[in-house]
């Protein structure tokens, strides 16, 4: 059975007072009835309407609330959709429950919405001015009960009904206000396939895939840092590399640092043969220089360095300089022996003997 029938209406209610006032926070426990408000801003609340849809429809109320864990125990059909119809709220409804529908048609047709709600206590009206301390908000539903007598009364009833106009297909199309949308719905496409979703949902998508291409574009940005730094560790590796070599080759050895010393000593000795005055800040080729400055003024003037080595050669291969040769210290060199130390003393004793015999100059 595909009906569609009333089953929320907005209005005053009367509850007895230990069911909206228990521990008496209000004063109202003790009072036998106590008119509670239902208004529009409850009733007709998009998140309310919303909250029924897809929930189900149990032959009247159950002793608890209906779960995904006692589903199967309760459920005799499920509500597709919903719209409002004055101060009524429509829904429509699908009963797949062959006992339930019998009992439908036998004349056990009123509903009664099965929620859970917000109280708010205070001085409100009613649309008749009735007095009501109690407002109700936050409607959440739970299910639809099919009973004999429900609290909204005869006109919130499977009976003329207009048909369910709700598929499966067309949950959400189904939830409208006097014709205006309640729940509005568009199609986007997301990862390539079509979804049918709510201007929130739209807006919810939006900003994950928003959050998503900073994320992606964040990684791609670490991943390239990555990739430079392992470049540039690879540069510096290979730097270091190549450095240790050239430190390593460019390294003398004793007899190179022998061999170098020997001709600057050299090149220092022949430039001061010539009356060149050597500085200690002086090098080889400064030395050169100033040797073949000395011997040709101007004519040496902007030789490069091979013009000034080939000149110093020439100046100088006929100059002599000591040996520069170190010698190392060993054990002392025996210059003379006893024998000749005797025969000088000796010839001293006998030159001051015979000193009275020489003649003494006039």
């Amino acid at each position: 059975m595909a009906v569609r029938a009333k089953s929320a209406r907005t209005g005053v209610y009367q509850y007895s007072g230990v069911e909206v006032d228990p521990d008496n926070k209000h004063g109202l426990r003790d009072q036998a009835v106590v008119n509670v408000l239902r208004d529009d801003a409850a009733v007709f609340d998009k998140r309310a309407v919303h909250s029924f849809i897809g929930k189900p429809i149990t032959d009247d109320h159950p002793t608890e609330p209906v779960t995904a864990d006692n589903w199967r125990d309760h459920s005799r059909g499920a509500i597709m959709g919903a719209i409002r119809d004055g101060d009524h709220l429509a829904f429509d409804l699908i009963l797949m429950d062959a006992a339930t529908i019998a009992k439908v048609e036998s004349g056990k047709a009123e509903l009664s919405n099965g929620y859970s709600a917000a109280l708010e206590f205070g001085d409100f009206k009613g649309p008749g001015g009735e007095a009501c301390p109690v407002r109700q908000a936050s409607i959440t539903g739970n299910h639809i009960a099919i009973v004999d007598r429900g609290r909204a009364g005869p006109t919130c009833r499977i009976g003329d009904a207009a048909p369910c106009t709700s598929l499966p297909s067309s949950i959400l199309d189904s939830l409208t206000n006097n014709g205006e949308s309640i729940v509005t719905t568009k199609t986007i496409t997301f990862d390539g396939l079509p979804l049918l979703v709510t201007d929130a949902a739209e807006a919810a998508i939006g900003k994950l895939q928003a959050q998503i291409a900073t994320l992606t574009t964040d990684k791609a940005t670490l991943e390239t840092n990555v990739a430079t730094l392992t470049t540039d560790k690879a540069t510096l590796e290979a730097e270091k590399v190549t450095l240790t070599k050239q430190v390593a080759d460019a390294a003398l050895t004793p007899q190179q640092l022998r061999d170098a010393a020997k001709s600057y000593a050299t090149v220092v000795g022949k430039a001061q043969a010539l009356g060149v005055t050597v500085a200690d800040s002086m090098d080889e080729p400064a030395i050169k220089r100033a040797v073949v400055d000395k011997a040709l003024g101007d004519l040496a003037k902007g030789w490069n360095d091979s013009q000034v080595d080939a000149s110093f050669a020439s100046l100088t291969k006929d100059t002599k300089v000591a040996d520069t040769t170190v010698q190392l210290l060993g054990s002392p060199t025996v210059v003379s022996d006893s024998s000749d130390r005797d025969k000088a003393f000796n010839d001293r004793n006998n030159h001051l003997r015979d000193a009275w015999k020489r003649p003494v100059a006039a």
